[in-house]
Order: structure tokens, then sequence, then C-alpha cells
């Protein structure tokens, strides 16, 4: 079967379903490649590496789309495109089902069957072949990257001879893929970055990254985003209006916000109103990833960059990835390339398209002149669902205060009476006892409680080489025993015999230890 990618006909589109690489992949599975004569120079892929790459070079769509059994697209297809569909193809490529019905059913009575790379469903296997988390990676990093562009100041914070740079401050709204690659970008440019989410179990990622995350002072429990396919779920008003009065709140201090909020099939929420706006310092930057659907800011303008009366940059870019099409190309032929895969469990150049499997089953809109979107549930869940970690409340200087209070009244208070039950102890052994015994005792208990107290005060981490050898230094303890090893007395022979095998062990296993710590930091 041939395997065949035309040139993308919507205005501005630069990615390409297939490259060179991924076209030699798709032969080590048996098929034949084509592709139409300059669908991948705007993504930096000539004819001539195709060529080289043993693919196949039609001079017109029309010839690709006749000859191709399979054809793998980025862009929907237009009308035109889905009449060029007969009986028993494939077409591969985002599609949009929702919104493109009449393209669906129209190709339904084609009879082809058609894979919409948009509906691959997220869970654990289905990873690779995940356009959708490709594509948004992308476009959260390309949009620091256009913010930055936009905006007049370093991101690091800088003290020059000429004066201090303070760092920005970067706020990402909606903690997804698109934002998570954002935050990693704004972080590592050296920005002050915030996120928000409503879905609880995305802390902790905001957080490893180096970036704060805010938190609502607000009782009900959001969704948890395993319930909703790791994609956000529609808050209730409550929470909406928690959530504005927060970023209201915490607006005219930030330097760059990048929302990238969205619902599946649904109009984007509006979460950066007109009032945050005006609020924002002249010079700041909004970047709406959110621009097709509406906009998560209410003043974007979709695919334009406007600039409002108090010096606010607002950008709604919706070609993200396509701004970087090389990126995006390899990415997203990397994706077919991991579907045909799948596909193709023979490696025998033939598609078996296995309705029994969750990731083609959900990913397939059309199929054996039947509309089978939408797609059953997959049978594992997205993500495992979390329960959210209960927020420490802050405690206030003299919270804490009054805490160090108790505690070292506390522990006064037990030493104290360790004390006087140990003096109440040697006293009474003193009432009878012989003075010779009560020096010795008194030593031994002395150094019993000094021991305690200085050994089990160390933290765990302080247990260094050096620790170590002081451990076996410490053991001069095995003279004293020599020294008694000699005794006439049956029992004082044996405590002795035990005290030297003792000491022994931390005398040899101390520089044993201290042998190995140190190898740990050794290259060889």
């Amino acid at each position: 079967m041939k395997i065949g990618t035309p040139k993308e006909v919507f205005e501005g589109e630069a990615r390409v379903a297939m490259t060179p690489d991924s076209a030699r992949m798709l032969q080590k599975l048996g098929y034949d490649c084509a592709i139409e004569t300059g669908a991948g120079v705007a993504a930096g892929f000539t004819d001539e590496a195709y060529a080289n790459a043993g693919v196949e070079i039609f001079n017109t769509a029309a010839g690709l789309w006749k000859e191709a059994d399979v054809v793998a697209k980025v862009r929907p297809p237009t009308d035109t495109e889905i009449k060029r569909l007969s009986d028993g193809k494939l077409l591969i490529s985002f599609f949009w089902p929702a919104q493109n019905g009449e393209l669906m059913e129209a190709a339904a009575k084609k009879g082809a069957s058609v894979i919409a790379m948009d509906m691959v469903p997220r869970i654990s296997r289905a990873q690779k072949m995940d356009a959708l988390s490709s594509m948004a990676n992308i476009a959260g990093y390309r949009a620091v990257i256009e913010a930055g562009n936009n905006f007049g100041r370093f991101f690091t914070g800088q003290i020059t001879a000429a004066g201090k740079v303070p760092p920005a401050k970067v706020l990402v709204v909606g903690a997804g893929v698109a934002g998570l690659a954002a935050i990693g970008t704004s972080t590592s440019l050296g920005a002050i970055t915030y996120a928000f989410d409503v879905r609880p179990e995305v802390a902790e990622q905001v957080e490893s990254m180096g970036a704060e995350f805010v938190f609502l002072d607000f009782e009900e429990a959001a969704k948890d985003g395993a319930e909703s396919g790791g994609y956000a779920s529609v808050s209730s008003p409550e929470f909406t209006a928690a959530q504005l009065k927060k970023f209201r709140e915490i607006a005219p201090d930030i330097d760059i916000v990048i929302t990238t909020a969205l619902i599946p099939n649904r109009e984007a929420p509006e979460l950066w109103t007109k009032d945050m706006v005006e609020s924002m310092k002249p010079g700041s930057v909004i970047i709406d990833l959110a621009a097709e659907k509406g906009g998560n800011c209410k003043l974007t303008v979709m695919d334009q960059k406007i600039v409002t009366d108090n010096g606010v940059t607002i950008i709604g870019y919706t070609d993200f990835p396509s701004r970087m099409a090389t990126q995006a190309s390899t990415l997203y032929a990397t994706n077919i390339r991991h579907m045909m895969t799948d596909l193709t469990p023979g490696k025998d150049g033939v598609v078996n398209h296995n309705m029994e499997d969750d990731v083609i089953r959900g990913a397939t809109i059309t199929h054996a002149k039947e509309v089978t979107f939408p797609p059953p549930p997959p049978k594992v869940k997205a993500i495992a669902a979390q329960k959210p970690k209960e927020k420490v409340k802050e405690k206030t200087p003299a919270e804490k205060r009054a805490e160090e209070v108790a505690a070292f009244k506390a522990q006064t208070k037990s030493q104290v009476t360790l004390l006087a039950v140990g003096g109440a102890l040697v006293l009474f052994a003193g009432l009878f006892a012989p003075a010779s015994f009560m020096q010795h005792l008194i030593v031994f208990v002395l150094s019993v409680f000094i021991g305690f107290q200085v050994i089990w005060g160390v933290a765990h981490s302080l247990h260094t080489p050096l620790m170590a050898v002081t451990n076996a230094i410490s053991s001069i303890i095995i003279l004293g025993a020599l020294m008694q090893i000699g005794s006439g007395s049956g029992l004082v022979i044996l405590l002795a015999a035990l005290s030297v095998f003792m000491a022994g062990i931390n005398i040899f296993g101390g520089f044993l230890v201290t042998r190995r710590m140190l190898a740990m930091f050794q290259k060889s």
C-alpha cells in the first residue's frame, strides 16, 4: 500500500505530515511513500531530501490522492479533498469531528475510513500518537518566545553597573501540556513564574518545575481531571467568581499573562477580563492560546496583535505550531508513524483497521461507510484519580513564636525531669554502694547521657565520612577493655571480650563506610 502526503492548502499552514526520516520508518513497515512536490518546503524539507529517502514525488495533488491508499495530512480536508476520497482509502489528519459534521458524513458516504488525530484517547499507550499534546507543547514554548519578543525587558533579573533590572513576572493560566511547556520555558529564562489551574492534581507538577501555584481560598473541591480525560472541566459559578477575584488581585503585578484554558467542544472561558487588562502596567503582554475558540481574554482578536489604550499588547495568533514548522512537522510526522505502526501489526505494508483496539477505535470517526463518532469511553482512565493535598495555612509570626516557646518549655521540662529522676536514683544507690563504685557509676551515667544527647541530635544527612571516622577514633575505649581482659573474674573477662568485639566493629566499620562514601564522589 502507498502512503501519500499532499501539500497543505490552508493559507499560512507550513507544517507537513511526512518528513524524510518518518518516510524511512514507514518504508520499514512495508509501505511505499509519496508526497506532492513542494509539500515540505515551508517546513525546511526539500523535494531532493524526500527523493533521497526513497519517496515518490507527485507533481499534482489530484494525482497523489488518486494513487495513495493512505493519505496523511495536517489540517482537516476541504470539500475538494473529501471528493477525492474513495471506497477503501484511509485519511489521517486533524479533523475536529464535533465541528465538521458535514465533512464527516461526506467521508462516510464515500466509504473512506478517517482517523482524526485530535481524537486519539489520552491513555498511557497512546501518548506516542498524541498529536494534540505534541502541538500544544510547541505552542506553549513558542508563546513564551513570542511574549519575550514583545516585552520590553529581560525575563531574568540583573544587577549591572548601568542599573538594576527586575525579573519579569509571568502568569500561566491553565497547566495542561501547553501551560507546562510555557512554565518550563519561562522559568528557564529566569522569570518569576506563577501558574493556575482548576485541576488540583497539577499543583505538584507546577511546583516541581520551579513555578509557584496560585491557590484559591475556596471550600468547594474542583473536579478531578481523571474524570474528564485529563482535561479541565466546567467550574461552578462560585468557583469562577473566586478565580476572577484572585486574578484581579494579582493582575497589577504581572508583566506577562499566557492563557491556555480550553474545554473540549466549548467556547473558551473568559478568565482575563477587560478591567484586569486595564489594571496591568504599560508594556505588559498577554498571549491568548485560546484565541481560536473565542479567547480567554475577550479583547483578543484572532490572528492579530493589538495594543490597548493603556499600552498592553494582546496577541491572538492561532498558528504557533506552524511558526515552528520544522519542529512541529517532525513531531507530528512521528505521531503519524506511530499510528501506522499500530495499524500495521504484521509490518507487511497492509493496514489492519482493528476496531477492537482502544486507540484505533477512539480515533476513528468513519469506517465501513458508517460514522463512528463519538467513540465509546476508553476502558482505562486517562490519569489516575488523585486526592488534592490540603493546603497548609501559613502561620503568623506570633503563632510561630508561641510554638517555639511551647516547644522549648516542653523540652526543658523533660530534661529537668530526666535529671531529677537520674539524680534520685544515683543518690539512692549512694546510700548503699561503696564510694569506689559510685565514682565509676557517676562517670558511666554522665558518659551515657552526654553520648545520647550528642548522637541523638545529629541529623541523618550529617552522617558523613567525617562522622564515620569520628566513630572509628572514638573507639579508643577498646584500650580500657584490653586492660580489663586480664582480670581474674570470668564475668569481667567476658564483658571485656564483648567490648573489644563491638569496638572493633566500630573501628573497621567506620573506615569501611568512609571508604565507600568517598568512592561515590569519584568518577572512576
